[in-house]
């Protein structure tokens, strides 16, 4: 889905189309709506915290804001953005009624979160058809029709990348955006994948990039470059295999319909840093409504888990992780506090804390006690 938070805010406030806007606001930056029947909306300009954009419209990407920027920073390069508060039962809304909107059309589908999917369309009827002079017309009919479907369900637009495997999809779907149709084949790599920087394969994070520029290898081609054994020599038989594959385009993951959780977390990044012995109530008080967001988090969707976390991150940005596994897998609040107050136990509180959060992994069905 294209700026899926912000453009589910567009439709609620369609006066703000063709503007910079920036989610992720709490509630004291809701529109105010005036005598007139106009509103009064906040700006970045007048922002104070620690929040950060949740996402933004194109018109406030083009002055340099993005998601994960902090507001505050984000404040001096586009003072002007409007500033809306995050309504995530809204976006859930739009997240079902879109993926249901493609279902009717595609029922292989695999769910990547609130604004993604995958879909494989290999055995769906037409999709391997020439339509006139074009081999790929058949996909490219369904592709549209699901666009128009997911537009006619929410009033919203969506941007698919059309390729052999989900790897290169990834990539394609984000070529177009807005409203983008992508269509790439293992031939359209020199052209159209490998002149992009190597952070756009979805597996190379900030760390792999870093060490990638260390070795003079910034784009997808330069690392299409690299023998196999030399990656494997800097990165392990495992991930330096996996960087070859990946820069020539090479993955057989398959589209699984049916997907399990990992983990499941809470985490808060105060407003002012606090300090683990001056601020004691107010941290406990917070840590104990991660521990029940957490816990209930989990009893929702029938997961329990043996494997308690925390993460903490500090004043000078630090951060610091530590878990433990219990003996049998748990879903009640007590327990995972009990754990995870363990596991705080381990951690030198000397310094502010700026972030906090409560995570439990190793997750199994809960009925499977039964």
């Amino acid at each position: 889905m294209d700026a899926f938070y912000a453009s589910v805010e567009l439709l609620r406030y369609p006066d703000l189309k063709g503007q910079p806007v920036v989610i992720g606001g709490g509630r004291r930056h809701q529109p105010e709506l005036l005598a007139d029947g106009t509103r009064r909306y906040s700006k970045l300009a007048t922002y104070t915290g620690r929040g950060v954009i949740t996402t933004a419209t194109y018109a406030a990407r083009d002055l340099g804001v993005h998601s994960g920027m902090g507001l505050m920073k984000a404040a001096l390069r586009a003072p002007q953005a409007v500033l809306l508060p995050v309504d995530f039962e809204q976006y859930r809304h739009y997240s079902r009624r879109f993926k249901a909107a493609v279902a009717e059309l595609t029922p292989v589908i695999e769910d990547r979160g609130i604004d993604e999917i995958y879909i494989d369309l290999t055995e769906h009827p037409g999709a391997q058809d020439s339509v006139a002079h074009d081999p790929f017309g058949g996909v490219r009919a369904i592709a549209l029709d699901i666009k128009n479907n997911v537009r006619r369900a929410t009033g919203l637009s969506c941007s698919i990348g059309i390729t052999p495997n989900k790897l290169l999809s990834k990539i394609a779907s984000d070529l177009d955006k807005p409203d983008g149709l992508t269509l790439l084949t293992h031939e359209d790599l020199p052209d159209r994948i490998w002149p992009l920087p190597v952070r756009r394969i979805n597996g190379i994070g900030p760390k792999a990039a870093a060490k990638l520029a260390a070795l003079e290898i910034h784009t997808i081609a330069e690392l299409a470059a690299c023998e196999r054994p030399w990656l494997v020599a800097h990165f392990g038989r495992s991930y330096g295999s996996w960087l070859h594959d990946a820069a020539h385009g090479v993955d057989e993951r398959p589209v699984s319909t049916r997907s399990e959780p990992v983990s499941m977390s809470r985490e808060t990044t105060f407003d002012r840093d606090l300090h683990a012995k001056r601020d004691r109530s107010e941290l406990s008080a917070v840590f104990t409504q991660l521990v029940e967001q957490v816990a209930v988090d989990l009893q929702r969707k029938g997961y329990e888990g043996r494997t308690i976390g925390i993460k903490l991150r500090f004043d000078d940005f630090k951060t610091v992780t530590r878990d433990m596994t219990i003996a049998l897998p748990t879903a009640e609040a007590t327990t995972i506090r009990l754990a995870a107050g363990l596991c705080l136990k381990r951690v030198d509180l000397s310094k502010r804390i700026r972030l906090l959060g409560v995570r439990v992994s190793a997750l199994r069905r809960a009925a499977a006690m039964a």
